[in-house]
């Protein structure tokens, strides 16, 4: 029999928490809702899993419950020490989306005090250290329903071996970082196509931009000692359970040089039988 698993389903208000609950209990996970963290031992206990009457248990904590990593450690010690598998997932969306989806559901937030923007300032502050310690980091600023529970339903896969899913991300970096970035390249060292009249239109998807970037005397040496560094990696981050890996590869604009190396990048990774996907934020629609 496997291991008694105890998922963590915590993150930001508006990110999807509730969603992921649905979709681990819709896969045999018995959850609990807005529980306190000083409960999880008591709650475990009681629906059977440090028994082995149950093999899946999953609970929701929030800012409801006034929730700290401090906490959640003091919770988890005990249950690993009873061979408990936990897993921590933070759901995580930028600031303006959050905003976004409480203005269109009409919900009010669970920080009481200030404005909307400063409640999520707020619970942002106050979840930051958990987000760091988090064995799987979702961002949804992107995602619909349907995509949150395909990356839930991936992240906690029970049937045999788990392969990482490795998401990689071209960006530009004066619209600033993605949220969530693993491995992070800045090929800015390339000679930039928008400089290029006849390349200026075209973005990294397109062949003649990508025969341009790629055929830099620079970027050969660069893609080589790349593809060698996440060979070398990626087994280990597998090793250590990590579900899911994200590249991010920026530029100036994030749609010349980013997109042309960050698609030469994950054609590799294909090459490897590794379970890739590739989105390119600052071209819309162009993400797969």
């Amino acid at each position: 029999m496997p291991n008694p698993h105890l998922v963590i389903v915590t993150g930001m208000s508006g990110a999807g928490r509730s969603t992921a609950a649905n979709v681990l209990e819709d896969n045999d996970f018995f959850v609990v809702d807005n529980l306190p963290p000083s409960l999880i031992t008591s709650v475990a206990d009681e629906a059977g899993l440090l028994e082995g009457r149950r093999e899946k248990l999953a609970v929701v904590v929030d800012a409801r419950g006034g929730v700290t990593l401090g906490d959640l450690e003091t919770a988890l010690k005990g249950l690993l020490g009873r061979g408990i598998r936990t897993t921590i997932l933070f759901l995580d969306a930028d600031d303006r989306a959050l905003a976004k989806r409480f203005e269109e559901t009409r919900r009010s937030h669970p920080v009481r005090e200030g404005d909307l923007a400063e409640k999520i300032a707020s619970e942002r502050q106050s979840v930051e250290e958990i987000r760091g310690a988090a064995d799987i980091i979702i961002d949804t600023t992107e995602l619909n329903v349907h995509q949150l529970r395909e990356r839930v339903e991936a992240a906690f896969a029970e049937l045999g071996p788990r392969q990482m899913q490795v998401d990689v991300v071209s960006f530009g970096f004066k619209r600033g970082l993605p949220r969530v970035v693993d491995l992070l390249f800045d090929v800015r060292f390339l000679p930039n196509p928008h400089w290029v009249p006849e390349l200026q239109p075209h973005t990294g998807l397109d062949e003649p931009v990508r025969d341009y970037v790629l055929g830099q005397p620079d970027a050969a040496e660069f893609m080589d000692q790349t593809h060698r560094m996440l060979e070398f990696l990626l087994p280990l981050y597998q090793g250590e359970g990590k579900a899911y890996l994200t590249i991010g590869i920026g530029c100036t604009g994030g749609k010349h040089r980013s997109v042309a190396i960050a698609e030469a990048i994950a054609q590799h990774l294909v090459d490897l039988d590794i379970d890739v996907s590739i989105r390119h934020r600052d071209i819309p629609g162009a993400s797969q």
